[in-house]
């Protein structure tokens, strides 16, 4: 899902252009930055309107009529055929439909599982077709024939026509509580951008830990942590938060995108950032979506974790806090900024808050509706309060105190987006559990790890790292969760595994793949669309990372997860 958030941005960053009158704080004269553009399955419009350089708040005031120029063009009988400028031919409309090669692609690949590969005899018939169209429809969001919504609706209704679901059943994950949280979620975030509080929490930590190049960087990355599990999407957080003020605070020293000059500064806080956040997603339960989807997934299988905020807060709190106060030093030694010292960027916050003026009943309102849905999420067992309920009495609030209207939310064309295909992943893959399908698929890689004679702590490694390297396939992480998930994690159980380290270990590494690529996510396509890292690097740091987090994870993680009792 994350990565079909940035949807949602455009409102953020197209209302930014107030911000380059004369009065504004970072005024340049500089060209606009060359953006480089992420791969076709991103969507570019968003990425588009955050090349604007003086993103420092994401959501300003909207324009008055007066507040620019305008320049007529008056005609008069003196006016010669030089004078018009010439008429440019009309661009050609995109085009429409799906995307042929892709289109034939997926499909084949579903109807080479459904008629050429042999069914096991262990499988139903009606299990191994609802396979067949299960992985014609992952490879659709992988190869992206359509838009990701309309190939999930596709393939829902293929299970219809061709009877191997009901429609009851085929639309049963839409009632599902997890995926509602997951479309709230994007509400919260929302509020955050609109109301402007996620910038000015950023911004007090630039004002506190910003005099170094490094320590601005831990102020980036502190106030991530601490909003994270409030706003609950990381690609919202990218774009609406965090980027515009690395943009701004990089422009003001100087260092621009798609030049030599943004090795100077934004660069390594672009990079660092991008790197830092899928820990920050890790580190709390509702700090990213993918979170939710794979404890609701997890718990289709048998797996029950209690408490679940607390209990994934446990788990991940020290490995995660770990990576967190170690990837802005580590980055800072193998991919060094040119400038070391920003005495000027406390300056800067400083100017900007006092331009922002007090806090408003808008995001006085916000922090308070966020306090209780935190809350209730932490103490929401004891109180018999399900974690969607919480959610839906906070977004109760945000509308009937006007922080969000119902426009805003329906306007969130990703949280609707989400709801459609992420429903019909975790329906299908909930109805292979039920038909048999993914046990048989646990059972076959168990009695090959068995052949190797591996113990359980050897398959829980060698299953970690398929299920991690494998990403480098997916371009979001939603997606590899609903297709590969439930599998990893009976793989795990047949293994002999315990079943809360499993579940709680995989889910983490759905965050930290977050940042393997450009494409791996909806933060990546954000970070990288901004024009401060090139590609080779993306992909060298992002390997880079991902081994010291694996270190970092397997060895902190393992001795903690031995005192908290997961094994």
């Amino acid at each position: 899902m994350e990565s079909f958030a940035l949807h949602s941005l455009s409102i953020t960053t197209t209302s930014s252009f107030s911000l380059l009158s004369r009065s504004s704080l970072f005024h340049l004269s500089s060209p606009k930055p060359i953006l480089k553009s992420p791969p076709s399955i991103f969507p570019s419009p968003a990425l588009r309107s955050l090349s604007n350089p003086l993103l420092f708040t994401p959501l300003s005031k909207s324009h008055s009529r007066n507040s620019s120029p305008h320049f007529t063009l008056h005609s008069s009988p003196n006016d010669t055929p030089s004078t018009v400028p010439p008429t440019r031919a009309p661009p050609p409309p995109p085009p429409q439909g799906a995307k042929i090669l892709p289109l034939i692609i997926s499909i084949s690949i579903g109807l080479i599982v459904r008629f050429v590969v042999p069914k096991p005899v262990e499988v139903s018939h009606q299990g191994w077709q609802l396979l067949s169209i299960f992985v014609s429809t992952i490879a659709g969001l992988v190869l992206s024939p359509l838009p990701v919504g309309a190939w999930a609706f596709l393939g829902l209704t293929t299970s219809i026509v061709t009877k191997t679901l009901t429609f009851s059943t085929a639309f049963s994950a839409f009632t599902s509580e997890v995926i509602w949280l997951i479309v709230i979620s994007f509400f919260f975030a929302r509020g955050f951008v609109k109301t402007g509080l996620g910038d000015r929490i950023a911004t007090y930590f630039v004002k506190w830990l910003g005099k170094s190049t490094l320590g601005l960087s831990y102020g980036l990355t502190f106030s991530e942590a601490l909003i994270a599990p409030a706003m609950p999407s990381t690609t919202a957080r990218a774009g609406g938060v965090f980027l515009p003020i690395i943009k701004s605070l990089s422009l003001s020293a100087g260092s621009k995108p798609g030049d030599s000059s943004s090795r100077k500064l934004g660069s390594y806080l672009a990079q660092s950032q991008f790197q830092s956040s899928g820990n920050s997603s890790a580190l709390f339960l509702t700090a990213a979506a993918q979170n939710l989807l794979c404890l609701k997934l997890a718990e289709e299988l048998g797996v029950i974790i209690s408490s679940p905020w607390v209990s994934w807060f446990k788990a991940a709190s020290l490995p995660a806090i770990v990576c967190l106060l170690a990837t802005p030093l580590v980055l800072y030694n193998l991919y060094p900024p040119e400038i070391k010292d920003t005495p000027e960027a406390p300056a800067i916050a400083a100017k900007k808050l006092k331009s922002m003026g007090p806090v408003t009943r808008s995001e006085w309102i916000m922090v308070g509706t966020m306090l209780l849905a935190v809350s209730l999420w932490v103490g929401g067992d004891a109180l018999g309060i399900p974690s969607v309920v919480a959610a839906m009495i906070g977004l109760s609030i945000l509308l009937l105190l006007g922080v969000l209207n119902w426009d805003d939310c329906l306007s969130e064309t990703s949280a609707w987006d989400t709801l459609a295909w992420f429903a019909v992943l975790v329906g299908m893959a909930g109805q292979l559990t039920n038909l048999g399908v993914v046990n048989w698929m646990s059972d076959c890689v168990a009695k090959s790890l068995q052949s190797f004679s591996f113990s359980w702590p050897t398959a829980f490694g060698v299953l970690q790292a398929s299920y991690f390297i494998i990403h480098y396939m997916f371009a979001s992480q939603t997606a590899h969760v609903g297709a590969l998930y439930s599998a990893f994690l009976a793989m795990h159980l047949a293994a002999g595994v315990p079943g809360v380290l499993a579940a709680l270990a995989l889910a983490y590494n759905t965050s930290l793949f977050g940042a393997l690529t450009h494409y791996s996510s909806g933060q990546a396509a954000v970070y990288y669309g901004a024009g401060y890292v090139d590609l080779p690097d993306v992909f060298k740091m992002g390997f880079i990372m991902a081994v010291i987090n694996a270190l970092i994870w397997g060895v902190v993680g393992t001795i903690w997860w031995k005192f908290l009792g997961l094994y």
